[in-house]
């Protein structure tokens, strides 16, 4: 897949945009080498410079042995849960969906927690910390491969007033994930006041394009966006939104629920703490 670039004073290409998925990645076990793996596949491709590789979490929790026995995925979701955000009953009728923030700070689905393609009786969970994770394989490209990348690990996520999902960066070492617009302008002139462009986000969504959800494809390269690879970028954490800077901490009922219990005991009905549902 080839996306056409323009040069321009931000986030966009300077030329094309390629992006293809890796073959011959083989299915991933505990304690894996993941990097290794990934360098014997990617081999054939000639990793250049400036290239972004695109991991999905599903192997990187793999290698790390983030499977975990749980009979009742429920439990499971409870243990990876920091705080509940909203929950409804499931279409199937079968329990409740529940958005929750989980450890790393994400608001999302069932906390992450996967219990698709894993044995019977276990689960998958989520990278203990993806940011380390991708700067460890971006270190490991770099020794045996001889060639500075970025690397991005995505997941798939939700999206508050929008049907269905995309991929969303939750790791990232080498790669810009955000490019600030603030401070400068349009092309009409106007002033870009709190213009931020996710680009980890972007890149992921793009890559999953060719990665598919069950095709057995789960990396990606992306080639012709150098420009946006920094040694010194923050990771994929900052990309969350948490605290006070979240304006949308509570689903409907839950935020009904937090207002009655303010108005019984007194309490003001707006703050800049974070609730405590």
């Amino acid at each position: 897949m080839t996306i056409a670039g323009a040069q321009g004073r931000d986030h966009r290409a300077a030329g094309p945009v390629t992006v293809w998925a890796v073959p011959k990645i083989p299915q991933v076990q505990p304690g894996d080498d993941l990097t290794a793996l990934i360098c014997t596949a990617v081999g054939e491709a000639e990793l250049h410079h400036g290239d972004i590789l695109v991991v999905t979490s599903k192997i990187v929790s793999k290698a790390e042995g983030r499977i975990v026995q749980a009979e009742n995925r429920e439990a499971a979701i409870t243990a990876e849960t920091l705080r509940a955000v909203a929950s409804r009953p499931r279409a199937d009728g079968e329990g409740l969906t529940r958005i929750v923030e989980n450890r790393l700070g994400i608001v999302c689905a069932a906390a992450g927690v996967d219990a698709s393609n894993t044995a019977p009786g276990t689960v998958l969970l989520l990278p203990q910390d993806p940011d380390a994770s991708a700067a460890a394989m971006r270190s490991g490209i770099r020794q045996r491969l001889g060639v500075e990348v970025g690397v991005l690990i995505s997941d798939t996520l939700g999206r508050a007033w929008r049907v269905g999902q995309t991929d969303a960066a939750i790791g990232s070492s080498g790669v810009r994930p955000l490019h600030d617009h603030r401070g400068g302008s349009d092309s009409a002139g106007r002033a870009l006041a709190v213009t931020e462009s996710a680009v980890a986000d972007e890149i992921c969504a793009m890559a999953d394009l060719v990665k598919g959800k069950s095709s057995g494809l789960p990396v990606a390269v992306v080639r012709g966006l150098d420009h946006l690879l920094d040694p010194e970028a923050p990771g994929a954490r900052a990309l969350v939104r948490t605290g006070d800077q979240d304006m949308f901490r509570l689903g409907t009922d839950e935020a009904i629920a937090e207002g009655f219990r303010r108005a019984q005991d007194g309490e003001p009905l707006h703050s800049s703490e974070p609730l405590n549902p």
